[in-house]
């Protein structure tokens, strides 16, 4: 289970309860921290990038799918 956590001062990406990453407000400016207005959830396949193997996209794992069992998005009181 993936979640992410997103507070004014912070955001925690987490896997399984895990934290892997976290992204702090520094209050600078909003190039820095440009999470203080509306967001749309996008479920994303990528493919390539720095995150490829070394020498590109192996073709021989498609065609694949992202199956999402289910969406929840909560707001903290």
């Amino acid at each position: 289970m993936f979640a992410i956590e997103w507070s004014p001062d912070e955001i925690v990406f987490l896997a399984d309860g895990v934290a892997y990453h976290q992204f702090n407000n520094e209050h600078k400016t909003t190039d820095e921290w440009p999470f203080d207005q509306p967001f749309h959830l996008k479920l994303n396949v990528a493919v390539g990038g720095t995150w490829g193997e070394i020498h590109g996209v192996n073709d021989k794992v498609f065609p694949r799918k992202m199956i999402v069992d289910y969406v929840r998005v909560y707001q903290a009181r």
